[in-house]
């Protein structure tokens, strides 16, 4: 069982994502794929003049403040266009997909936040009417039923709460998700080689984090990076084996990742480097001079 989040940032082709999953699939791996669709949710709604919000929590967290209308908007595209331009993809590659979104069957719940706590200007305000909250159980039973009929399912945030529909950080549920299946790794996709010590400098990849002793390897983190760390260390400490956080942008994404290029996560020992010469790994002796 493989869990796979492809984010949705920019530069990151979700179509060779998906050819590698149906791949995967075809095979006879079981995989559940949850998918973001940040780039494009923010140009819709600019376009629909109602612009994206984001804020920092006190503890350096980035997230996108969520009013009502925005709620709309981020269903919009994540649970039509993105959602099923993915199902689309998979089904054309012989994998029957079934996509869903967290408040579908309730798949993701948790409680609704409505005051945030932000970092503005220097100083912490509370800012209220936002419509987000953190999955705390996961509807396992539905996905498992949906496996063992050989559907492969596609999911993406919102999640539900007593109060309605709620936006869920889209990698701590996919961490979640992981966790309720028993799976064996979380592969986390976005437009970056893994964590970076440099963030702006990719050949800064961080190989390996010791999931019991992560704190030192999170300080490099930043803007999105936090919770996708976060993410990878729940899930390590939740009971799935290994969680890595890789590069969208390579040939065959998740199995590289599953090869170890990236960011591994996991309890020691650490594991062997991928070898040189291959897609994402690091150069040889002679290449590096």
């Amino acid at each position: 069982m493989i869990v796979v989040k492809v984010g949705g940032g920019s530069g990151i082709d979700v179509g060779a994502v998906c050819d590698d999953v149906a791949a995967m699939w075809n095979e006879g791996r079981e995989v559940v794929m949850l998918h973001g669709a940040s780039d494009e949710t923010n140009r819709v709604a600019e376009a629909l003049g109602h612009p994206p919000r984001f804020v920092t929590s006190p503890s350096g967290h980035e997230s996108r403040f969520t009013d009502r209308h925005t709620l709309e908007i981020f269903e919009m595209v994540y649970c039509g266009r993105a959602n099923k331009a993915i199902v689309e993809r998979l089904q054309l590659a012989g994998v029957n997909a079934v996509g869903l979104s967290g408040i579908d069957g309730r798949l993701f719940e948790g409680r609704r936040k409505s005051t945030v706590r932000a970092v503005e200007n220097g100083k912490t305000k509370l800012l209220r009417g936002d419509w987000t909250g953190t999955v705390e159980r996961v509807n396992a039973q539905l996905l498992r039923l949906l496996l063992a009929e050989a559907y492969l399912p596609v999911l993406s945030p919102p999640g539900w709460s007593a109060e309605g529909a709620i936006n869920v950080d889209g990698d701590r549920a996919a961490a979640a998700v992981a966790q309720a299946l028993g799976a064996e790794a979380l592969v986390v996709l976005s437009n970056v080689p893994g964590l970076l010590r440099d963030p702006a400098d990719e050949t800064t990849c961080v190989p390996w984090v010791d999931a019991d002793a992560a704190s030192e390897a999170a300080g490099f983190a930043r803007g999105r990076m936090k919770r996708k760390v976060l993410a990878a260390t729940d899930a390590v400490a939740g009971g799935v084996h290994r969680a890595v956080l890789a590069d969208a942008r390579l040939d065959a994404p998740v199995r590289a990742a599953l090869r170890g290029h990236g960011t591994v996560v996991s309890r020691g020992p650490r594991p062997p480097a991928p070898g040189p010469g291959a897609p994402g790994a690091p150069p040889s002796p002679e290449e590096a001079s």
